[in-house]
């Protein structure tokens, strides 16, 4: 387990987290892993401040450490959310039982100067084999148990298995959500700044889904996309994603921003025969050049050797439609395909730009991406710049784009025009500290 912090801010953040657990599926044959979610901690940080919340939240994390085995792994997946990873086969009623422990030890109040809290949790938990591992599936199914957990009546926890049937009633819940999201307006785009690195100039966005769910408020809609794909919606959300992609163009042309917004694009529709119609109808009903539109592939969709993605993604440049690989590194990059692959920029993965400072590996990595990207004429754009010490050493490595905290989170559209419109102050800007 890890060691007991002094501050939250040493505890492993969501990205690191999630790479723990990306890493340790690779190390053991079984995984379980659990989201622990404070219950109405809200209250607790509306009424007595945020530094008392943090106090609180900070003796929480030590607490739970303390209590699994050293083999465990933790880390913080947003404001009052915990993440654990517990290496090796587990059994339903063994996560049952860690659960109870952990409820049994916290009906102990906390205390700090003349405030107390007792804390409860809704937990949401995975198992399963590690063949055939994906991280984003095993991320999302915690993320669907540990909503069906805040869902739950009497018992604030919930599990599930990765073989366990997608027929039962809450992934049917969540294909009506999906289809009451899409026909209700609840489906939002926020949009993350891409910035020139010299200038700080803001010079494009990429475009991620946000769920204005009816009771939850903002969500990562990543269970949302799960029930997409389990019924075979993907293409009906991705089309709506791509249409809400040009009115926003359209918008930020009307007040003068003239930049290039990234969407990400599944498996699913690049096998799909409507992408390219459907392309060509949207720039020719919103009058945006489709070669302001960049579509971001993950690593191994770009790499396929399947005739059918490679016909499409010919097409697609032929369009003048811009392609991207995203997460650069993270997977087994085969450089004869990325030879030969006919793109626009390559993504340098937040990971290797996260751990800069403390490894010259990674260093060695950007740089490297960055000499391939030369060669091949594409831009390299390196994600999840979140320090200055980052940002200098990508200047000194001469990466002209990144994205990341340091610049801005994901904002709604109305926020990232204002964004756009201000000068960006690295280290002391208004939008670095709403993030902070």
């Amino acid at each position: 387990m890890s060691r007991l912090h002094q501050t939250l801010a040493t505890i492993p953040n969501r990205y690191a987290f999630i790479d723990t657990v990306d890493n340790t599926a690779k190390q053991h044959s079984h995984l379980s892993l659990l989201l622990i979610d404070v219950v109405r901690f809200s209250d607790v940080t509306s009424s007595l401040g945020f530094q008392v919340g943090d106090r609180f939240l900070l003796e929480i994390a030590n607490r739970i450490i303390r209590l699994f085995p050293h083999s465990a792994h933790f880390g913080r997946i947003s404001g009052d959310v915990f993440g654990l990873i517990l290496p090796g086969k587990h059994s339903a009623t063994q996560l049952q039982n860690l659960f109870e422990h952990l409820i049994e030890h916290f009906k102990t109040p906390m205390h700090y100067e003349d405030h107390a809290f007792i804390a409860d949790f809704n937990v949401g938990g995975v198992y399963g084999e590690c063949d055939a591992f994906s991280i984003t599936r095993f991320v999302s199914r915690a993320e669907a148990a540990l909503k069906q957990a805040k869902e739950n009546k009497y018992e604030n926890f919930f599990l599930l298995g990765m073989e366990d049937k997608a027929e039962t009633g809450r992934s049917l819940a969540l294909k009506a959500d999906l289809k009451r999201a899409l026909s209700h307006n609840e489906l939002e785009l926020y949009f993350q700044p891409q910035v020139d690195l010299q200038t700080l100039n803001i010079v494009g966005a990429e475009c991620l889904l946000r769920w204005n769910h009816p009771l939850d408020g903002v969500l990562f809609p990543g269970p949302l996309i799960e029930a997409a794909e389990s019924y075979n919606m993907m293409n009906e959300l991705a089309y709506w994603t791509f249409e809400q992609a040009f009115r926003s163009m359209v918008q930020l042309d009307a007040n003068g921003f003239n930049l290039t917004l990234s969407v990400n694009i599944s498996p699913t529709q690049l096998y799909d025969s409507k992408l390219i119609p459907t392309l060509k109808l949207l720039g020719q009903s919103y009058d945006i050049a489709l070669s302001r539109i960049e579509l971001e592939l993950t690593e191994d969709v770009a790499l396929s050797n399947s005739l059918m993605a490679k016909k499409q993604l010919s097409e697609l440049r032929a369009l003048g439609v811009e392609i991207s690989v995203d997460d650069f590194g993270k997977g087994y990059s085969n450089l004869a395909y990325i030879r030969e692959l006919d793109i626009n920029a390559l993504k340098i993965d937040k990971v290797f730009v996260m751990e800069l400072t403390s490894s010259d590996v990674n260093r060695a990595i950007i740089e490297a991406a960055r000499i391939i990207g030369h060669s091949k004429g594409c831009e390299v754009i390196a994600e999840g710049i979140e320090t200055l010490e980052q940002l200098h050493i990508l200047r000194e490595l001469g990466i002209n784009i990144g994205q990341g905290y340091l610049f801005s989170r994901a904002i709604p559209l109305d926020e990232f025009q204002v964004l756009a419109s201000q000068e960006i102050i690295v280290g002391e800007s208004p939008m670095r500290k709403a993030t902070g």
